[in-house]
């Protein structure tokens, strides 16, 4: 039986996970500034361990995602939001963000949500492409929302239900 590459992320975890954001940053997915060394702490008292899972195939986290509430009030606590989805460049085409995100799904559906929701930024086809394939749909879009390499970009909001 083989054993799924997903796991809980652990606080160890923190540096692998830092230096994956720092060589995965693209303004195809990101619209914070590159981050630059020395690179801040990976987890801090807004993103905490127990706020990702990561695929690790063995020699530490090659990717991983971040699952979050959308606010702090309680009419939306049925609600989980993915806050980040990231696989290295060397790990692509093995199927892991397809796994981190099905894992994310289970693990909102596990904490009680009924609803996972996301932001895509509009000319991140590859990742829409992924989302639409997982039963997530466009809920809406802020056209030219954000300014990227000289040019304005649509912020994506998707998502979908968890239940049934």
């Amino acid at each position: 039986m083989t054993t799924s590459p997903i796991r809980p992320a652990r606080p160890g975890d923190a540096d692998a996970l830092a230096r994956l954001d720092y060589t995965t940053w693209s303004t195809v997915h990101a619209v914070m500034p590159r981050p630059q060394p020395p690179l801040d702490p990976f987890f801090d008292a807004d993103h905490r361990p127990e706020d990702y899972l990561v695929a690790d195939l063995g020699d530490g986290p090659v990717g991983y995602v971040r699952l979050g509430k959308p606010t702090h009030l309680a009419c939306n606590s049925h609600v989980r939001q993915i806050q980040g989805l990231v696989v290295a460049h060397s790990a692509r085409g093995q199927g892991l963000a397809r796994a981190l995100l099905r894992a994310a799904c289970d693990e909102a559906r596990r904490q009680g949500a009924v609803r996972v929701t996301l932001r895509v930024l509009g000319h991140n086809t590859p990742a829409r492409r992924l989302y639409e394939s997982e039963g997530f749909a466009v809920e809406g879009v802020l056209p030219g929302e954000f300014h990227l390499d000289g040019a304005y970009v649509d912020d994506v909001f998707m998502g979908r239900g968890l239940r049934g």
